[in-house]
């Protein structure tokens, strides 16, 4: 008999295993804002620097106030202006109201001496003819104050319009996030909604868009409707780190040149872990699978027949048995067929094994290390 080969084995347990859907993705930012300027003018200032986070409101921009605070000035000008001619022809009409009053007495008086004959038909006519004249003056007047009220009211809107111009001067940031390049610079003559200015790309909370096989599609979607579907995506240039999130949009159609369903999973990224155009890979997990069957990977090797794995027996000699493999889950595989739980599966030095092989039980550390 050959002389009994050292392995290392562990047996094969019984747990709980979640149903895991492993992909790649790529980062997306929540909202990608152009900011552009809303009123001409000349840069003067730029208060951030590229690449910087900002928060909600920081200034980023400063376009050259002057001509919009002299056209706030000449538009409350204005307003003052339309103030004094309306209190001017209010005490014009309170005078213009007196007269008619007086004139009105007075043809009454005119009139009433006309029919006891004490007074000529001129002399009421002629009063008659003042009043008329004192109530037109009164009108005119009344139309007067109704003009300049109509053109106050035309004014106060100039003056908000230039308040608003005033203020778009300093262009602010209209949500959080991270800032680009600045893609116009200081002295540039800018445009009202022209060339943008910067781009800002909201970081927090971020996507992560990934496409799975449409075989999961039933399952993705009868699970989200109860429950939100917990995602883990890791680096690729740092797998020891990882982010959680929940998968928040289901495509409303299948590819059918690739047969998948395009997925969307939010995340917070509050320690800025994720980035815009990153690539990652998001683990989608759906249902539990209990009593499941798990062994180390590395216990796997691959047959010609198929996936296999060496069981040592009580003999102290190994069977090679073939198994269904299930999901992997990092360093432990599902298996779905050929183990049961109790089984001791050799997981180092299958390189020198055969069926029936003879083996001897140690540490992993003193394969290789030389004579045991």
């Amino acid at each position: 008999m050959p002389p009994a080969t050292p392995v290392s084995a562990v047996k094969a347990v019984e747990e709980s295993v979640p149903t895991q859907l492993r992909v790649v993705g790529t980062v997306e930012a929540s909202a990608v804002v152009q900011v552009k300027s809303l009123v001409e003018g000349q840069l003067v200032r730029v208060a951030f620097t590229e690449g910087q986070n900002v928060a909600k409101g920081d200034l980023l921009f400063e376009i050259d106030p002057r001509p919009y605070q002299d056209a706030l000035r000449q538009a409350e000008a204005a307003v003052a202006r339309d103030r004094a001619q309306i209190a001017q022809a209010q005490a014009s009409l309170v005078r213009d109201q007196a007269s008619a009053r007086y004139a009105a007495s007075q043809a009454e008086r005119e009139q009433s001496l006309l029919k006891e004959s004490l007074a000529s038909r001129m002399d009421a006519d002629q009063a008659k003819s003042n009043f008329d004249v004192s109530v037109a003056t009164a009108k005119a007047t009344q139309a007067t104050i109704d003009t300049a009220r109509a053109t106050l009211q035309s004014d106060l809107a100039a003056v908000a319009k230039a308040r608003l111009d005033l203020s778009y001067c300093e262009i602010h940031a209209p949500l959080a996030g991270r800032t680009g390049n600045t893609l116009v610079h200081v002295g540039n003559l800018v445009k009202v909604n022209d060339v943008p200015l910067v781009v800002i790309h909201r970081l927090a909370p971020i996507f992560v868009s990934f496409s799975v096989p449409e075989q999961h599609l039933p399952a993705i979607r009868r699970l989200s409707a109860h429950r939100r579907l917990p995602v883990l995506v890791t680096s690729q240039d740092d797998p020891g780190r990882s982010a959680s999130g929940y998968l928040s949009v289901i495509d409303n159609t299948v590819d059918t040149q690739t047969g998948t369903i395009h997925l969307q999973a939010t995340f917070d990224n509050r320690d800025g872990m994720l980035s815009p155009g990153q690539l990652v890979t998001p683990t989608l997990t759906l249902d539990t699978v209990h009593n499941a069957i798990v062994v180390p990977a590395e216990a796997v090797q691959a047959g010609q027949r198929g996936p296999f794995v060496y069981v040592v027996n009580a003999k102290n000699t190994v069977d090679a048995r073939p198994v269904t493999v299930g999901q992997a889950f990092g360093s432990r595989m599902q298996i779905e067929k050929g183990l049961v739980a109790g089984d001791l599966v050799v997981t180092d030095g299958q390189l020198r094994l055969f069926p029936g092989a003879p083996v001897k039980l140690v540490d992993a550390a003193k394969i290789g290390a030389g004579p045991l």
